[in-house]
């Protein structure tokens, strides 16, 4: 089947598949409700004994709170969830909690606290404890395993960045390997990933915390939590900023179509940068004028001749292909690094594009799958599955085939893997997403997002019952602290709950800059989320 899709995939073939089942995708997308289990007891409020933390010295304590493994079970099973705190610095004027949540899902909300706490403006520094903590599953808060790291490296280190034949059966049988390594080496914890738990999870930590509401900030991953707590506790939110936002009901019921504009979202954005190649030739540095021709070949000679990198592993066009699908999210600001990195690929010397999934990118990816498979049920089928894949593939000729071919790893290629899921799904929430009662949300969609479409954010801010959009029209993922304009907003809203006019625009992207200026995030790595200091 992949020489086919290889070949241009007999797209009249494909596509009228692809077209014929959409219809029973959308009637198979919603998964059925679980029946609910009565609830014996409230779970005990955690208490929290704040300490120093293993690296103490930035003003942050820590502590661990327990809760419930299965939610259903309140007094049950418990698990240990990594708390940290930085308290507020004017105690006198002191507002509440202010909870970040990382993207991901899979990085850790304890670094991302503590990581972004110099970049808050002083008002909310002085009036907020800053809290952070590792959701269920992550890093401190007992990691998932399914693959181990010597898995990992041989599914990506064999991958390609131009997938030959059989490559679509190989994705399928490595999605059931995937699926099959989580139910034997994290069974008694991967049916409890899910955000409807850690939605609950959230709200015993307010409740030891001693708060009667939160304040959230959310990004990517993050603010389908703040989501999924508004919609199980509306009256205990004061303040929520929603970045980067989900469309949740696509997200959770209709994956598949979900997936299928993601895909489209990073290639029509890496599609605009090789635009902005192709007409800035000096300023880009790659493909002399001709930036996807040279991809395309680039591609095809790493998978050739690999780069053998300082760790002995090959560097692909698969590596290309996997680090450039998380670098692009860093916006126009660095498009200019970017074909610089590409024009180093060319030539075979050290780029951040060439750069390996690391076994720190393998425990992110362990939980990114997890919690995605936990949250959302993709209808059962292997024709399905395979016209679908296919379809998505087809519609993203750039990063579509490394990325939909290639092992499981990243949010746009967990099918193969969700698909054939083996765990119950206890922790998925279904239910409302309105959030009736609810403070008013302020929800940020960036109109060139590549991870989370912007017409995401425009679903979410209108499903929920009083979300305010508020729009970044630029390049990139997420919006606070990549806009002036966005972040003097936002930061208003969360010290005042003054909400931006209806119909916001901001329009203050930092605009591709000469190399000599070293202000980007340049090498984004998925494994370490952090919100930017304001320039």
């Amino acid at each position: 089947m992949q020489s086919r899709l290889s070949d241009d995939l007999h797209r009249r073939a494909v596509w009228g598949m692809a077209l014929a089942l959409v219809a029973v995708t959308a009637l198979l997308g919603a998964a059925p409700r679980a029946a609910s289990a009565a609830t014996a007891a409230a779970p005990p409020v955690p208490v929290l004994a704040w300490g120093p933390c293993e690296d103490p010295g930035d003003g942050f304590e820590c502590a661990t709170a327990l809760v419930p493994l299965d939610h259903r079970q309140p007094t049950g099973r418990t698990i240990a969830l990594a708390v940290t705190r930085r308290p507020a610095a004017d105690p006198a004027h002191r507002t509440g909690v202010l909870l970040l949540h990382p993207g991901g899902p899979g990085n850790s909300g304890v670094n991302f606290a503590r990581d972004s706490y110099e970049a808050l403006p002083a008002a909310l520094r002085d009036s907020f404890d800053v809290v952070g903590y590792d959701m269920r599953g992550v890093g401190r808060s007992g990691q998932v395993e399914c693959w181990n790291d010597k898995e990992y490296a041989a599914a990506v280190d064999g991958a390609r960045g131009v997938p030959g034949p059989g490559a679509l059966g190989s994705a399928v049988r490595q999605g059931l390997a995937f699926a099959t390594a989580c139910r034997e080496r994290s069974g008694d914890l991967v049916p409890f990933v899910g955000t409807g738990s850690n939605a609950k999870d959230i709200d015993l930590l307010r409740q030891a915390l001693g708060e009667e509401s939160l304040t959230f900030y959310g990004r990517s991953f993050g603010s389908y939590v703040g989501t999924v707590y508004a919609a199980q506790f509306p009256r205990r939110v004061r303040a929520m900023v929603l970045d980067g936002a989900y469309d949740p009901r696509r997200y959770a019921e209709v994956p598949y179509a979900y997936d299928a504009a993601q895909f489209v979202a990073l290639d029509t954005a890496v599609g605009r940068f090789f635009d902005w190649c192709a007409q800035n030739a000096a300023a880009c540095g790659f493909g002399e004028g001709e930036p996807r021709q040279a991809f395309e070949r680039l591609k095809r000679a790493l998978d050739a001749d690999p780069v053998i990198t300082a760790s002995g592993r090959p560097a692909t066009g698969y590596t290309l292909a996997y680090r450039l699908m998380f670098n692009i999210n860093s916006g126009k600001e660095v498009w200019p690094y970017l074909g610089e990195a590409l024009r180093a690929a060319q030539a075979h010397k050290g780029s951040f594009l060439l750069s390996p999934p690391s076994p720190a990118s393998f425990d992110f990816l362990n939980v990114n799958l997890a919690v995605e498979c936990a949250d959302r049920v993709y209808p059962a089928g292997r024709l399905l599955l395979g016209a679908l894949v296919g379809a998505h593939v087809a519609a993203a000729p750039l990063l579509g085939p490394p990325i939909g071919l290639g092992p499981p790893t990243y949010d746009h290629n967990h099918a193969p893997a969700c698909a054939q899921w083996q765990a119950e799904r206890p922790s998925r929430f279904e239910g409302s997403y309105r959030a009736a009662g609810s403070a008013p949300i302020l929800v940020l969609g960036t109109t060139g997002d590549p991870d989370t479409p912007y017409q995401d954010a425009v679903a979410l801010a209108g499903t929920l019952d009083s979300g305010r959009l508020l729009t970044f029209s630029a390049e990139g993922h997420t919006a606070y602290h990549r806009s002036a304009c966005v972040s003097a907003l936002v930061d208003d809203y969360l010290a005042t709950l003054t909400l931006p006019a209806r119909g916001t625009v901001c329009a203050d992207e930092t605009p591709p800059g000469a190399l000599a200026r070293h202000g980007a995030d340049i090498g984004v790595d998925e494994t370490r989320d952090v919100i930017p200091a304001l320039r």
